[in-house]
């Protein structure tokens, strides 16, 4: 019954994690928007926020992205307590560190961080577009809520742009490392394939985090 247990929460920490990729792809896409000169940016990303606001499609959708964020989370914690209370005593020689990244000795460190971030992230952005907290968000020219503006006052905090860039480093560790293992952990041992998935996994860490990184620095020297 444990091993079904463990086996169930490592699997829905590897589907919830390949859902929450995905995202992040398609919410960087969005944010590149961002990069361009003010005057288009601001009519296009507020147009693009009011879309994904107002179709049923995507609002289903979101649903189902704040669901998956908290069952990766709780199991994440799930699977961690466990595994440190079959393993109580630390060992003088600690051989799996040999054959294993940094990164996968500190997951549960790196996930801490990457919540601090989701929740201030939800907390500048979230709280006050969907449930009206702190300032009031303007309209645009073009009638659409002004959530470009919100952005471009948020990132010229120079506070927040560090935090926002730092940040952005546990999450390429984090992505790295876990999208390899959400494989694994759904049966793909595939040699070769592993091989490339290792390869594929670096790059689009290093492009997640350094795209999520820039952007704040490319707005506040807007």
């Amino acid at each position: 019954m444990k091993t079904n247990r463990l086996f169930f929460r490592k699997n829905m920490i590897a589907l919830t994690g390949l859902f929450l990729c995905l995202f992040l792809i398609v919410h960087l896409s969005a944010n590149c928007l961002l990069l361009l000169p003010q005057d288009s940016a601001r009519g296009l990303y507020n147009a693009y926020s009011t879309f994904l606001r107002e179709n049923p499609l995507i609002m289903a959708v979101a649903y189902v992205l704040y669901l998956s964020i908290l069952m990766h989370v709780l199991y994440a914690i799930l699977v961690l307590v466990r595994n440190r209370r079959a393993k109580p005593v630390k060992y003088a020689v600690n051989q799996y560190r040999e054959n294993s990244s940094w990164a996968s000795q500190n997951m549960g460190a790196l996930g801490v961080l990457i919540l601090i971030f989701i929740v201030v992230h939800l907390v500048n952005f979230w709280a006050r577009i969907k449930l009206g907290i702190g300032a009031e968000v303007g309209i645009d020219a073009a009638g659409n809520k002004d959530i470009y503006e919100v952005t471009y006052t948020l990132f010229q905090n120079s506070y927040y742009v560090v935090f926002y860039t730092l940040m952005a480093l546990p999450l390429g560790y984090h992505l790295h490392h876990g999208l390899q293992s959400a494989f694994k952990t759904l049966g793909f041992y595939h040699r070769p394939g592993l091989e490339w998935l290792a390869r594929l996994s670096l790059i689009y860490a290093i492009v997640i985090s350094a795209g999520f990184g820039i952007i704040p620095i490319v707005v506040y020297f807007q």
